[in-house]
Protein backbone atom coordinates (compact mmCIF):
# COMPACT_ATOMS: atom_id res chain seq x y z
CA UNK A 1 0.00 0.00 0.00
CA UNK A 2 2.36 2.42 1.27
CA UNK A 3 4.90 1.55 -2.59
CA UNK A 4 1.39 2.12 -4.68
CA UNK A 5 1.07 5.63 -2.51
CA UNK A 6 4.79 6.63 -2.80
CA UNK A 7 5.18 5.63 -6.60
CA UNK A 8 1.97 7.35 -7.27
CA UNK A 9 3.55 10.76 -5.44
CA UNK A 10 6.50 10.57 -6.74
CA UNK A 11 5.53 10.16 -10.30
CA UNK A 12 3.04 13.25 -9.92
CA UNK A 13 4.74 15.40 -8.00
CA UNK A 14 8.11 15.05 -10.46
CA UNK A 15 6.14 16.00 -13.75
CA UNK A 16 4.71 19.30 -11.61
CA UNK A 17 7.79 20.27 -10.27
CA UNK A 18 9.18 19.98 -13.79
CA UNK A 19 6.56 22.24 -15.40
CA UNK A 20 6.37 24.72 -12.70
CA UNK A 21 9.96 25.47 -12.28
CA UNK A 22 10.30 25.57 -15.44
CA UNK A 23 7.40 27.67 -16.46
CA UNK A 24 8.90 29.72 -13.44
CA UNK A 25 11.91 30.58 -14.79
CA UNK A 26 10.54 30.78 -18.62
CA UNK A 27 7.69 33.70 -16.98
CA UNK A 28 10.74 35.01 -14.41
CA UNK A 29 7.75 34.01 -11.45
CA UNK A 30 9.35 33.74 -7.75
CA UNK A 31 6.57 32.62 -6.47
CA UNK A 32 5.95 29.77 -8.68
CA UNK A 33 9.57 28.36 -8.71
CA UNK A 34 9.04 28.33 -4.77
CA UNK A 35 6.04 26.40 -5.51
CA UNK A 36 7.87 23.85 -7.92
CA UNK A 37 10.80 23.79 -5.07
CA UNK A 38 7.57 22.95 -2.53
CA UNK A 39 6.82 20.32 -4.68
CA UNK A 40 10.06 18.84 -5.38
CA UNK A 41 10.32 18.03 -1.69
CA UNK A 42 7.19 16.14 -2.28
CA UNK A 43 9.35 14.01 -4.63
CA UNK A 44 11.76 13.40 -2.14
CA UNK A 45 9.18 12.46 0.30
CA UNK A 46 7.84 10.08 -2.22
CA UNK A 47 11.42 8.33 -2.48
CA UNK A 48 11.75 7.92 0.81
CA UNK A 49 8.72 6.16 1.49
CA UNK A 50 9.93 4.25 -0.99
CA UNK A 51 12.35 3.32 1.37
CA UNK A 52 10.86 3.45 4.41
CA UNK A 53 8.32 0.78 3.15
CA UNK A 54 10.76 -1.88 2.39
CA UNK A 55 12.13 -1.20 6.44
CA UNK A 56 9.29 -1.58 8.47
CA UNK A 57 8.18 -4.83 6.91
CA UNK A 58 11.29 -6.47 8.13
CA UNK A 59 10.49 -8.61 11.04
CA UNK A 60 11.75 -8.11 14.75
CA UNK A 61 15.31 -9.30 15.41
CA UNK A 62 18.09 -9.01 18.68
CA UNK A 63 18.66 -5.36 17.73
CA UNK A 64 14.79 -4.43 17.44
CA UNK A 65 12.72 -6.51 19.67
CA UNK A 66 9.72 -3.95 18.27
CA UNK A 67 10.47 -4.38 15.02
CA UNK A 68 10.97 -1.58 12.32
CA UNK A 69 8.02 0.59 12.54
CA UNK A 70 9.52 3.50 13.80
CA UNK A 71 11.80 3.97 10.80
CA UNK A 72 8.16 5.43 9.49
CA UNK A 73 8.35 8.02 12.37
CA UNK A 74 11.98 9.01 11.90
CA UNK A 75 11.47 9.08 8.28
CA UNK A 76 8.40 11.66 8.52
CA UNK A 77 10.20 13.82 11.10
CA UNK A 78 13.17 14.09 8.58
CA UNK A 79 11.03 15.37 6.27
CA UNK A 80 9.70 17.89 8.06
CA UNK A 81 13.40 19.37 8.58
CA UNK A 82 13.42 19.31 4.65
CA UNK A 83 10.35 20.69 4.13
CA UNK A 84 11.33 23.89 6.98
CA UNK A 85 14.45 24.27 5.46
CA UNK A 86 12.81 24.68 1.75
CA UNK A 87 10.28 27.25 3.27
CA UNK A 88 12.69 29.04 5.33
CA UNK A 89 15.00 28.97 1.98
CA UNK A 90 12.12 30.73 -0.29
CA UNK A 91 11.17 33.16 2.61
CA UNK A 92 14.85 34.34 2.61
CA UNK A 93 15.09 35.31 -1.58
CA UNK A 94 11.41 36.39 -1.16
CA UNK A 95 12.28 38.83 1.42
CA UNK A 96 15.43 39.74 -0.43
CA UNK A 97 13.91 40.51 -3.57
CA UNK A 98 11.10 42.88 -1.66
CA UNK A 99 13.46 44.71 0.66
CA UNK A 100 16.15 45.32 -2.33
CA UNK A 101 13.52 46.26 -4.91
CA UNK A 102 11.51 48.46 -2.60
CA UNK A 103 14.80 51.10 -2.35
CA UNK A 104 14.74 54.18 -4.42
CA UNK A 105 16.04 53.87 -8.16
CA UNK A 106 16.12 50.19 -7.54
CA UNK A 107 15.53 48.29 -11.00
CA UNK A 108 11.85 47.94 -11.43
CA UNK A 109 10.86 43.77 -11.40
CA UNK A 110 9.21 42.39 -14.07
CA UNK A 111 5.60 41.73 -14.29
CA UNK A 112 5.52 37.53 -14.56
CA UNK A 113 4.33 35.96 -17.78
CA UNK A 114 0.93 34.66 -18.44
CA UNK A 115 2.59 31.26 -18.50
CA UNK A 116 2.93 31.43 -15.03
CA UNK A 117 -1.00 31.65 -14.13
CA UNK A 118 -1.69 28.84 -16.52
CA UNK A 119 0.77 26.23 -15.32
CA UNK A 120 -0.35 27.11 -11.62
CA UNK A 121 -4.15 26.50 -12.56
CA UNK A 122 -2.79 23.18 -13.86
CA UNK A 123 -0.53 22.56 -11.04
CA UNK A 124 -3.77 22.81 -8.20
CA UNK A 125 -6.22 20.39 -9.97
CA UNK A 126 -2.87 18.17 -10.05
CA UNK A 127 -2.26 18.66 -6.44
CA UNK A 128 -5.80 18.28 -5.25
CA UNK A 129 -5.68 14.84 -7.09
CA UNK A 130 -2.68 13.57 -5.31
CA UNK A 131 -3.56 14.80 -2.09
CA UNK A 132 -7.39 12.92 -2.62
CA UNK A 133 -5.12 9.78 -3.38
CA UNK A 134 -2.70 9.93 -0.60
CA UNK A 135 -5.82 10.46 1.70
CA UNK A 136 -7.46 7.39 0.34
CA UNK A 137 -3.71 5.25 0.88
CA UNK A 138 -2.75 6.45 4.36
CA UNK A 139 -6.10 5.41 5.54
CA UNK A 140 -6.12 2.15 4.00
CA UNK A 141 -2.37 1.77 5.38
CA UNK A 142 -3.18 3.74 8.45
CA UNK A 143 -0.03 5.17 7.82
CA UNK A 144 0.84 8.66 9.78
CA UNK A 145 3.63 8.94 7.15
CA UNK A 146 1.12 8.98 3.84
CA UNK A 147 -1.48 10.81 6.25
CA UNK A 148 1.19 13.72 7.13
CA UNK A 149 2.24 13.27 3.34
CA UNK A 150 -1.57 14.14 2.19
CA UNK A 151 -1.65 16.77 4.98
CA UNK A 152 0.86 18.26 2.78
CA UNK A 153 0.02 18.43 -0.27
CA UNK A 154 -3.42 19.66 0.94
CA UNK A 155 -1.39 22.68 2.04
CA UNK A 156 -0.03 22.51 -1.29
CA UNK A 157 -3.12 23.42 -2.90
CA UNK A 158 -3.46 26.43 -0.74
CA UNK A 159 -0.05 27.56 -1.67
CA UNK A 160 -0.85 26.89 -5.02
CA UNK A 161 -3.63 29.14 -4.83
CA UNK A 162 -1.83 31.64 -3.07
CA UNK A 163 0.48 32.10 -6.02
CA UNK A 164 -2.40 31.97 -8.54
CA UNK A 165 -3.52 34.86 -6.52
CA UNK A 166 -0.49 36.98 -6.84
CA UNK A 167 0.29 35.98 -10.15
CA UNK A 168 -3.26 37.53 -11.17
CA UNK A 169 -2.70 40.68 -9.00
CA UNK A 170 0.81 41.33 -10.43
CA UNK A 171 -0.30 41.12 -13.65
CA UNK A 172 -3.55 43.16 -13.22
CA UNK A 173 -1.93 46.00 -11.79
CA UNK A 174 1.58 45.45 -13.54
CA UNK A 175 3.35 45.55 -10.28
CA UNK A 176 5.94 42.71 -10.52
CA UNK A 177 6.99 42.58 -6.83
CA UNK A 178 3.96 41.44 -5.55
CA UNK A 179 5.01 37.94 -6.94
CA UNK A 180 7.96 38.27 -4.63
CA UNK A 181 5.44 39.02 -1.72
CA UNK A 182 3.19 36.19 -2.52
CA UNK A 183 6.68 33.69 -2.58
CA UNK A 184 7.15 34.90 1.09
CA UNK A 185 3.57 33.97 2.25
CA UNK A 186 4.12 30.63 0.62
CA UNK A 187 7.31 30.43 2.65
CA UNK A 188 5.27 30.72 5.98
CA UNK A 189 2.70 28.23 4.63
CA UNK A 190 5.74 25.75 3.79
CA UNK A 191 7.20 26.35 7.33
CA UNK A 192 3.75 26.11 8.99
CA UNK A 193 3.13 23.01 7.18
CA UNK A 194 6.68 21.67 8.51
CA UNK A 195 6.31 22.42 12.34
CA UNK A 196 3.04 20.83 11.91
CA UNK A 197 3.92 17.81 10.56
CA UNK A 198 7.61 17.01 13.17
CA UNK A 199 4.85 18.29 16.06
CA UNK A 200 2.95 14.98 15.11
CA UNK A 201 5.95 13.13 14.37
CA UNK A 202 7.69 14.05 17.64
CA UNK A 203 4.56 13.00 19.40
CA UNK A 204 5.12 9.24 18.41
CA UNK A 205 8.67 9.28 18.98
CA UNK A 206 8.19 10.21 22.66
CA UNK A 207 5.58 7.77 22.99
CA UNK A 208 2.81 9.99 23.24
CA UNK A 209 -0.23 12.09 21.13
CA UNK A 210 -2.78 8.82 22.08
CA UNK A 211 -5.21 11.15 23.38
CA UNK A 212 -7.82 10.47 26.29
CA UNK A 213 -10.77 8.98 23.92
CA UNK A 214 -7.76 5.56 23.42
CA UNK A 215 -7.27 5.27 26.99
CA UNK A 216 -10.97 5.29 28.22
CA UNK A 217 -11.58 2.55 25.52
CA UNK A 218 -9.27 0.96 26.82
CA UNK A 219 -10.61 1.18 30.34
CA UNK A 220 -14.26 0.16 29.20
CA UNK A 221 -13.16 -3.08 27.43
CA UNK A 222 -11.21 -4.00 31.37
CA UNK A 223 -14.24 -3.46 32.95
CA UNK A 224 -16.43 -5.59 30.73
CA UNK A 225 -14.78 -8.98 31.77
CA UNK A 226 -16.13 -10.10 34.44
CA UNK A 227 -13.30 -10.77 37.45
CA UNK A 228 -10.78 -8.00 36.34
CA UNK A 229 -10.39 -4.51 37.77
CA UNK A 230 -8.96 -1.54 38.80
CA UNK A 231 -7.04 -0.68 35.36
CA UNK A 232 -4.10 1.28 35.94
CA UNK A 233 0.03 2.08 35.39
CA UNK A 234 -1.85 1.97 31.18
CA UNK A 235 0.65 3.19 28.89
CA UNK A 236 0.03 3.43 25.12
CA UNK A 237 1.92 4.25 22.17
CA UNK A 238 1.67 3.90 18.19
CA UNK A 239 4.33 1.85 16.17
CA UNK A 240 3.46 2.43 12.51
CA UNK A 241 -0.23 3.35 12.94
CA UNK A 242 -0.20 0.11 15.14
CA UNK A 243 -0.69 0.26 18.94
CA UNK A 244 1.13 -1.40 21.78
CA UNK A 245 -0.74 -1.66 25.02
CA UNK A 246 0.87 -1.98 28.37
CA UNK A 247 -1.41 -2.42 31.55
CA UNK A 248 -2.17 -3.99 35.10
CA UNK A 249 -5.65 -5.49 36.62
CA UNK A 250 -6.00 -6.70 39.77
CA UNK A 251 -8.15 -10.26 40.32
CA UNK A 252 -9.08 -12.16 43.31
CA UNK A 253 -6.17 -13.07 45.19
CA UNK A 254 -7.05 -16.52 45.74
CA UNK A 255 -7.64 -17.85 41.93
CA UNK A 256 -5.15 -20.03 40.44
CA UNK A 257 -2.29 -18.95 37.72
CA UNK A 258 -4.86 -20.44 35.08
CA UNK A 259 -7.98 -18.67 36.25
CA UNK A 260 -5.99 -15.16 36.70
CA UNK A 261 -4.51 -15.54 33.12
CA UNK A 262 -8.22 -16.76 31.52
CA UNK A 263 -9.24 -13.10 33.16
CA UNK A 264 -6.00 -11.25 31.40
CA UNK A 265 -6.41 -13.12 27.85
CA UNK A 266 -10.09 -12.09 28.04
CA UNK A 267 -8.72 -8.45 28.67
CA UNK A 268 -6.47 -8.96 25.94
CA UNK A 269 -9.63 -9.90 23.56
CA UNK A 270 -12.03 -7.06 24.93
CA UNK A 271 -9.14 -4.73 24.32
CA UNK A 272 -8.65 -5.62 20.42
CA UNK A 273 -12.34 -5.50 20.22
CA UNK A 274 -12.76 -1.95 21.14
CA UNK A 275 -9.02 -0.32 19.64
CA UNK A 276 -8.54 -1.02 16.17
CA UNK A 277 -4.57 -2.13 14.55
CA UNK A 278 -3.33 -3.50 17.75
CA UNK A 279 0.19 -4.61 17.56
CA UNK A 280 0.61 -5.70 21.40
CA UNK A 281 -0.75 -5.81 24.52
CA UNK A 282 0.77 -6.86 27.67
CA UNK A 283 -1.63 -7.53 31.27
CA UNK A 284 0.25 -7.83 34.46
CA UNK A 285 -2.29 -9.16 36.55
CA UNK A 286 -1.96 -8.27 40.29
CA UNK A 287 -3.80 -9.61 43.73
CA UNK A 288 -6.85 -6.89 44.48
CA UNK A 289 -6.08 -4.40 47.01
CA UNK A 290 -2.57 -4.78 46.04
CA UNK A 291 -1.14 -0.98 46.33
CA UNK A 292 2.34 -0.05 44.97
CA UNK A 293 4.10 3.16 43.92
CA UNK A 294 4.52 3.39 40.25
CA UNK A 295 6.16 5.96 38.65
CA UNK A 296 4.43 5.83 35.02
CA UNK A 297 1.46 4.89 33.16
CA UNK A 298 -1.87 6.46 33.63
CA UNK A 299 -4.69 5.35 36.12
CA UNK A 300 -8.04 4.88 35.19
CA UNK A 301 -9.10 7.59 38.16
CA UNK A 302 -6.80 10.04 36.51
CA UNK A 303 -8.05 10.57 33.34
CA UNK A 304 -10.13 13.35 32.33
CA UNK A 305 -13.54 13.02 30.94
Amino acid sequence: MIQSAAWTAMLGNAALAVLKILAGIQAESLAVIGDGIDTSVDVLIAVMALVVAKVIVRPADAGHPWGHGRAETVATALLSFALFFAGAQLMLNSAQQVIFGMRPGAERRDVPGTLALIVTGVSIIGKIILAWTQYLFGKKADSPMLRANAKNMTGDVVISAGVLIGLFLSILTGIGLIDSVAAFLVGIWVIRAAVGIFMEANAELMDGGSGKESYHAVFEAVHSVPGAGNPHRTRMRRIAGFWDIDIDIEVDPNLSVLEAHAIASAVERAIKERVEAVYDIMVHVEPAGNRETEGYGLHEMLLPE
